[in-house]
């Protein structure tokens, strides 16, 4: 049966909704209906309203549409609580682009007001819904490393204001420099939204770091403000350990800082599970275990095998007995779930299909307050030198069925 489509209206009209958010809420997922698109700045509006045929509204129109069941909060971190808050007192479902809010309070605000009100409210990151991160996920729960003992989660790299455009218009506005949107909010909620999906709520946390370098200077002779310093209000640097609910002891090492690297690995008691980059829904995952990748013999018809565990003169000689099994062998593992494709929004079309189907939507803002919290937790860490207990914990969400759909079919596991 065909379901109805969920009425959205949008509100943020600059580059990531350009980009393939606008894309796929129009023409990938059947179930969003964009109904109509705002704007501080009118002319950013008004570009989206022409190329996709859709209404340019204020936002005040959209809160009072009844047709509109759901906002999409596609501002800068500082307007995501205005924005959010507004909506949700008004009755309507929110998706809201990462993170949910500047700072953990707010955070908690927001997910009192969405309780209130009985709406849902999800937030992004939504690439923990994509292709290598599912399967990832199928994967560690049926045991490929056994039994996950450490995860160990690294990005680094180096945001400075080299460019001559810096700032200089919303167009450039760099929000990783910004209050709210810096490199611990930006990249790395998507490392820690995959190690929700992956192992679950975050008891405890402790770290180091901050704002390593606040007064900051314009580097590039062509800005016109050349020479001149300005305040990063942002934590730029952490590097934190933490303490899962099911024993799994992490790490968090987020930089914008240094110079460029990236390191996502889990250990277990059978193996080494690499992991992708979760920044992307498609990407290579690795296993290192015993065996992983066994060598094939050629058997001619009527020739008995005779690949086996060979004797040794010394049958207590450990070592040999195992002959090659001994050493850990590592494989690139299948992809087995669909959203390969950049597919940022498939978070908003699963809400989309929690609302018509009444089930729990897998971006639910318990897990995007959970990761604002570690942010938190780690920040208060470096104040006091003391060890941060979670307050809060989250609902580990629920998988996405494996699927070997073309990208316009894959929608379907989402309707379930």
């Amino acid at each position: 049966m065909l379901k109805r489509k969920v009425k959205v209206g949008v509100v943020g009209c600059g580059g990531i909704c350009r980009g393939t958010y606008m894309e796929n809420m129009m023409y990938r997922f059947n179930i969003i209906e964009v109904v109509g698109c705002c704007d501080l700045i009118d002319s950013r509006a008004q570009y989206i309203a022409d190329k996709y045929g859709v209404k340019k509204m204020t936002f005040d129109e959209m809160l009072s549409d009844p047709e509109i069941e759901v906002i999409v909060n596609l501002t800068y971190p500082e307007s995501h609580f205005e924005v959010s808050s507004k909506a949700l007192k008004a009755g309507k479902h929110v998706y809201c682009e990462k993170m949910m809010a500047p700072t953990f309070e707010e955070a908690k605000e927001l997910g009192r007001l969405a309780e209130e009100n009985h709406v849902f409210f999800t937030t992004a990151p939504d690439t923990f819904l994509g292709a290598w991160e599912q399967s990832a996920r199928k994967y560690l729960d049926e045991g490929i490393v056994g039994k996950p003992i450490t995860i160990h989660a690294q990005c680094t790299s180096h945001y400075n204001p080299e460019t001559p455009f810096f700032d200089l218009a919303p167009k450039y506005f760099f929000f990783p420099l910004h209050y709210g949107g810096g490199f611990p909010f930006d990249l790395g909620g998507y490392y820690l939204h995959e190690m929700i999906n992956l192992l679950g709520s975050i008891k405890k946390v402790t770290g180091f770091g901050g704002n390593m370098q606040p007064v900051r200077t314009y580097m590039n002779p062509h800005h016109p403000k050349y020479g001149e310093e300005f305040i990063v209000n942002t934590p730029t640097t952490l590097l934190a350990a933490l303490e899962f609910e099911n024993g799994v002891l992490g790490t968090f090492h987020i930089s914008s800082d240094s110079s460029d690297t990236m390191k996502f690995q889990i250990t277990g008691t059978d193996g080494v599970f690499d992991l992708g980059d979760p920044n992307s829904f498609s990407d290579d995952i690795f296993v290192t275990r015993k065996g992983a990748a066994p060598s094939r013999e050629e058997i001619v018809a009527g020739q008995m095998p005779t690949s086996k565990i060979e004797n040794t003169s010394d049958p207590e000689d450990d070592d040999q007995q195992l002959g090659e099994w001994t050493f850990a062998q590592k494989v690139k593992l299948p992809i087995l779930h669909g959203y390969y494709a950049s597919s940022r929004g498939v978070g908003l079309a699963d809400m989309c299909y929690a609302i018509v189907n009444g089930r729990r939507p897998r971006c639910h803002y318990d897990i995007g307050l959970h990761a604002i919290e570690v942010i938190h937790g780690i920040q208060e860490s470096c104040k006091t030198g003391k060890i941060y207990e979670m307050t809060t914990r989250c609902e580990r969400p629920a998988p996405i069925k494996t699927s070997a759909l073309s990208q316009t079919c894959q929608e379907y596991t989402l309707d379930d």
